[in-house]
């Protein structure tokens, strides 16, 4: 008498499990990998440069939005070695747009660490890449994987969604990180510990996705314990978000004739290093006549308050500026820390988003 393919499965050791599951995670991949603009593709060495680079502007950013970046990035600086020798203000300009502006600056600190201290290589280590600027403990494992085929699993949302359901891991995130983590790593090829890393990511990404996952079409659902209960919408579990406090300022925007006046915002911070229209602080407890108080020292015959609000949201908190403009005279001088911009060029410096809603606004009819 036979076993049938469910009952052979039960009499199979973890290890049998274990090994099969990294097998036919490696063999979904091998059929069905995406092609991105960072990957190597099948057969090639990955660079490290371009697996880093990805990893950074990856970060809390999707892959659709990251695409347009990467391909920027990497036509402008084909290597670390010139990314290293760039200015910050122009790793910032290019950078725009793709928010959460720390990368930004942390990028262009890695990139000068590997030029000046690993001579344009990068570390082929965990340890050793850990100790460049901006790069974590999820970063460096993944070039250490994906780069340098070290025997490590990176954990991003899409990895932690899709062992959370495959293990029906009860634990809440954050603190079922440690634990995901560990299960993680036994989905580990023996000899393709990148691949298998990014067949995760893929899977996550494309069939174990948050909403109606297509477990019919998962290589792994034979043995998702999530799915065997019915269950795997409500993983991974969650603690409840704190959401900070809603935020209010005012934003100027002042023109003289065919200019913009602007300033650079400090280097450490939210925003640093990027150009901004002068604003009040940003408070809960904002007042007008207070804001107004903070205005660029120039002589302005009036201010005028546009209608609306701009919104824009930050990780930790909620952003309301209501926005003042003047025009002044050809001549004016900016005051000291700020300075005038062609608003034909705007398009040049390191504006973020929250900045370029509030100079449409100001500047539209």
């Amino acid at each position: 008498m036979t076993l049938s393919g469910a009952a052979a499965r039960r009499k199979k050791s973890p290890d049998h499990v274990e090994a099969d599951r990294a097998s036919a995670l490696l063999d979904w991949y091998d059929r069905y990998r995406r092609r991105l603009p960072w990957r190597a593709l099948p057969g090639h060495v990955s660079d490290p440069y371009r697996v880093w680079l990805s990893e950074i502007m990856l970060q809390q950013t999707t892959v659709k939005a990251v695409g347009p970046y990467f391909e920027k990035f990497t036509a402008r600086w084909p290597t670390v070695t010139a990314l290293g020798s760039a200015s910050l203000d122009d790793v910032l300009r290019m950078w725009a747009g793709l928010g959460y502006y720390s990368r930004a600056r942390n990028l262009h600190a890695c990139a000068v660490a590997v030029l000046r201290d690993h001579g344009g290589a990068f570390p082929d280590s965990e340890d050793g890449l850990r100790a460049l600027p901006g790069i974590g403990p999820y970063t460096a494992a993944a070039i250490a994987a994906i780069a340098f085929s070290r025997q490590t699993m990176p954990v991003d949302g899409n990895i932690e969604r899709v062992v959370s359901r495959l293990f029906a891991v009860e634990e809440r995130l954050p603190k079922s990180k440690p634990l995901i983590r560990q299960l993680a790593t036994t989905l580990l090829g023996l000899s393709r510990a990148g691949d298998s890393a990014q067949a995760l990511m893929d899977l996550g990404a494309t069939i174990c996705t948050p909403k109606k996952p297509a477990c019919g079409l998962c290589p792994l659902n034979d043995n998702c314990a999530a799915r065997t209960r019915g269950d795997q919408e409500t993983f991974p579990r969650k603690a409840p978000k704190k959401t900070g406090a809603l935020r209010r300022g005012a934003a100027f925007v002042v023109t003289r004739g065919g200019d913009l006046l602007v300033r650079t915002r400090t280097e450490k911070g939210l925003l640093g290093g990027m150009t901004e229209v002068p604003t009040s602080e940003w408070l809960a407890g904002h007042d007008d006549k207070a804001a107004l108080k903070q205005s660029p020292a120039l002589k302005v015959s009036r201010w005028h308050r546009k209608a609306g609000v701009v919104t824009h949201v930050f990780t930790h908190f909620p952003l309301e500026l209501v926005v003042y403009t003047a025009i002044v005279a050809a001549r004016t001088r900016a005051p000291d820390g700020m300075r005038w911009v062609p608003i034909a060029t705007l398009k040049d410096e390191a504006l973020p988003n929250v900045m370029r809603k509030v100079i449409a606004h100001g500047l539209g009819d």
